[in-house]
């Protein structure tokens, strides 16, 4: 036994020291990451655009990224902020002649897109070219490759060009053969987050809010694409509906392509248009390598500052992560920015679906503390719903992309019974004893009283109720008025724009000038960002620390594994939440 026990000791503390050297070696990669020379770009040069990676708000800071490794938020990814730079810096960099679109399928969400397609427009004014080549482009690729002086697709490629749709899952006839009730409690007739666990398909309901919603966001992409591509919309909208592009020459029938024709074919042509001969090599320039170049002019030394605060992911309690919008830790940088004389307003860029009503409502009071001293614009990205809407209508100006998905001002809680899991599945029963009737409440192990669920309703009803009396307070109407577009229904931009849940439309730097100009600052003003990220060797061993335990309950739990993975996700949902009614994917 104490042979045992010294090779299981000798065996920790190797592994202790593995990881030890482990980490000093990535310290010493990281550091050799970041003390890169300074990049230059030869002359004729085409900046490469692939966005293959999943794209963020800002761009991770993480040295290590260029090698794959990636620990928790800190995933190999791509941030809008240096996309956006990048592209404004090829603009007016000499050595960069065009801006050559490599891609097939881009990960991102609708605002995102919008505003790297406005860059590109913006970049054509200097009278550079744009070429885009694809052997398939999905329907979000093609909306940003419909801007190309030249389109190129592969002879035996495809091009996705058949409208939107949205795909949701329904989990009742799970929960029903695990004997898991999910007990459910809401306000608002379209506020659908909670239908996959009791109904097997949309209710009428929230059909009718994604088929306007969608189609509001369709009709503009497709008026947006007929414009780049000089087709009448009323043209562009019958190939789509009928799907007259099946192959690469309806596409360049239909003119949504200018080539069917091979990627050196697209090379030779930009070769021309920078001046190169056949044989000559065109420099590509990765985007990597390229956010890494300093630009001219783009160093300010004014004292006053506008804070931007990013607001990316779900809204959860606490501190939170980089990757999600933690009550605590955004209220203190609301706070910071309020009491930094030197800031002179704040922008708060929203791209959340919502999440805690509690944190929501913390983020939301020190907005309002803020506003009082100094001007705070919202920017909403892809999506600002629900608790992401909660913590915008505070804001003195709100500006949306007419496609962003923002709206759903209402209001749920799920609180899930086990007990018959627990007893049929598992073969485990659970008693109770306390000190009154409601000392248990909530429990996942029994089904709830009629009093108990009485009570529940109650308080949804009453974080409804401060819901929209805010926001009416916020959008300056009556709170009858803005509840006639609340119960819980999406809508898009411009759905949103004219029932005055929005502003104007934008972007990031547009919500930007508006704060400068409201603070008198207008030409004079550096950006501050908030919050503070968690530093690559914080987020490594959290991460590391997350996954062990993961590992562990796996290996315990073996075929049961799974049903411990479904109970997390709805024990996540536990309380109540201020959410849109589902996370969005279109196709």
């Amino acid at each position: 036994m104490l042979n045992f026990l010294k090779y299981v000791l000798a065996t920790i503390v190797g592994m202790l020291i593995f990881s030890f050297v482990g980490v000093l070696l990535l310290i010493g990669i990281a550091a050799a990451a970041g003390s890169s020379d300074e990049v230059t770009v030869s002359s004729g040069s085409v900046l490469e655009l692939k966005l293959n990676k999943p794209i963020t708000e800002r761009d991770p800071d993480n040295p290590l990224a260029e090698l794959g490794f990636s620990f928790g938020s800190l995933s190999s990814s791509d941030g809008l902020d240096q996309i956006k730079a990048s592209i404004r810096r090829a603009k007016n960099d000499e050595n960069v002649k065009g801006i050559f679109l490599n891609m097939t399928f881009v990960d991102a969400g609708l605002g995102k897109l919008e505003e790297i397609r406005n860059e590109l427009i913006d970049f054509k004014e200097s009278g550079k070219f744009v070429v885009s080549y694809a052997d398939v482009s999905t329907e979000k690729a093609y909306y940003l490759a419909s801007v190309a002086d030249k389109i190129y697709l592969n002879p035996m490629g495809t091009v996705e060009f058949n409208g939107m749709s949205s795909e949701m899952f329904f989990f009742k006839r799970l929960l029903d053969k695990l004997n898991i009730e999910a007990q459910i409690f809401k306000v608002g007739t379209y506020k659908s987050a909670v239908e996959p666990f009791f109904l097997e398909k949309a209710s009428e309901a929230n059909r009718e809010q994604l088929n306007s919603f969608l189609n509001s966001i369709n009709n503009y992409q497709l008026k947006q694409i007929a414009e780049s591509r000089g087709i009448a919309p009323d043209v562009l909208e019958d190939v789509q509906d009928n799907l007259l592009v099946r192959d690469p020459e309806d596409a360049k029938k239909y003119k949504l392509i200018t080539d069917v024709g091979y990627f050196d074919e697209a090379i030779r042509f930009m070769k021309d248009e920078v001046g190169l001969n056949e044989e000559d090599k065109l420099e590509l320039v990765q985007l990597d390598k390229y956010k890494k170049v300093k630009g001219v002019g783009e160093i300010s030394t004014s004292k006053n500052r506008v804070a931007v605060i990013y607001a990316e992911g779900d809204i959860v309690d606490g501190e939170g992560e980089n990757d999600n919008i933690g009550g605590r830790r955004f209220a203190d940088a609301v706070r910071e920015a309020r009491l930094d004389d030197d800031v002179k307003a704040i922008v708060l860029r929203i791209s959340s679906p919502g999440g805690s009503a509690l944190a929501s409502d913390v983020i939301w009071r020190e907005i309002q503390l803020a506003k009082k001293v100094k001007p705070v614009i919202a920017s909403m990205s892809d999506v600002a719903a629900s608790g992401g809407y909660y913590i915008a209508m505070a804001c003195d100006t709100i500006v949306a992309h007419p496609n962003t998905i923002t709206g759903s001002i209402g209001v749920f809680g799920v609180i899930p019974n086990i007990q018959g899991f627990l007893n049929e599945t598992m073969g485990i029963t659970v008693d109770h004893v306390g000190t009154g009737k409601f000392s248990d409440m909530p429990t996942i192990t029994r089904p709830m009283t009629q009093e108990e669920q009485q009570i529940m309703q109650h308080q949804i009803n009453q974080v409804y109720e401060t819901f929209t009396s805010k926001a009416a307070q916020g959008r300056n109407m009556t709170q009858d008025q803005l509840k006639e577009y609340a119960s819980g229904r999406v809508w898009s931009g411009i759905e949103a724009k004219q029932r005055n849940l929005v502003d104007t439309y934008g972007g990031l730097e547009e919500a930007i000038a508006i704060a400068a100009a409201k603070a008198g600052v207008e030409d004079d003003y550096r950006l501050k960002e908030l919050p503070k990220r968690k530093s690559l060797f914080d987020e490594m061993f959290n991460n590391m620390g997350a996954q062990t335990k993961e590992q562990a309950i796996k290996a315990e739990l073996g075929q049961f594994y799974p049903y411990y993975k479904l109970y997390k996700k709805v024990q996540n949902l536990q309380g109540v939440q201020a959410r849109m009614p589902y996370e969005l994917n279109l196709y």
